[in-house]
């Protein structure tokens, strides 16, 4: 994927200027395996993440995945790319965890009966398979956090996007959806805080104030990360 010249501004209502710079000028090209964005809070690492799959639209410049304009083949390219909220209860919409599964195969698997009997085999893939006819209310923060990733990776994206998700979990549950993520065999673009997680990337870029203000190898970016806070 590829950020040529890209600047994101955002509307400020009722403040002294129009609008204010989310993302400085950027171009990047992300070809790796497992990319970390790392950076404070509201640094502009999730606005950065989620150019990736157009829930943000650049200002100006513009996104390319696999040779798709994002701003232009939105639906094209977030077939390509799925992505995974920091609280998975933005992304689970249906009563039961199966049916939750079920919603997202709705274009791959025709028949009621066929995307139920899908669901449940990739449920069990993930070690859900018990939970299935569980009220995604009753979920755990991880196993809630773990059933979102099922389902958008159910349709087989060739990148994930994942915006902080384990910033809300427990150490336990936080190393498991960290192990499952480095494991996948897609592109993983991982905006995070987890400087462990971080530094088991192929590559890092640390994002300050709408910039990229460092990029490369995870151990020297973070290390440059933890200086910069003393």
């Amino acid at each position: 994927m590829q950020l040529e010249r890209v600047v994101v501004r955002a509307a400020t209502p009722g403040g002294p200027a129009p609008e204010v710079t989310v993302l400085d000028e950027t171009t990047l090209d992300l070809t790796e395996h497992r990319v970390a964005l790392i950076g404070p809070n509201g640094s502009g690492k999730s606005t950065l993440a989620r150019l990736v799959n157009g829930l943000v639209e650049p200002t100006s410049g513009r996104v390319l995945v696999d040779g798709l304009d994002v701003a232009k083949k939105g639906r094209e390219v977030r077939r390509r790319v799925g992505f995974a909220f920091t609280d998975p209860t933005a992304q689970l919409v249906m009563p039961t965890v199966a049916e939750d599964v079920a919603l997202s195969l709705r274009h791959r698997v025709k028949g009621r009966e066929a995307r139920d009997v899908a669901a449940r085999e990739v449920l069990a893939g993930y070690g859900l398979a018990e939970l299935a006819d569980r009220s995604v209310h009753t979920l755990s923060g991880g196993q809630r956090q773990l059933l979102a990733l099922a389902g958008v990776l159910a349709v087989d994206p060739t990148i994930l996007v994942a915006d902080e998700p384990t910033t809300l979990l427990d150490l336990r549950n936080a190393r498991r959806i960290g192990d499952l993520l480095l494991g996948l065999p897609q592109q993983l673009v991982l905006a995070t805080h987890d400087l462990d997680l971080a530094l088991r990337c192929d590559r890092a870029l640390l994002v300050e104030h709408g910039r990229v203000v460092a990029d490369g190898p995870p151990a020297d970016v973070v290390a440059h990360y933890r200086a910069s806070v003393g």
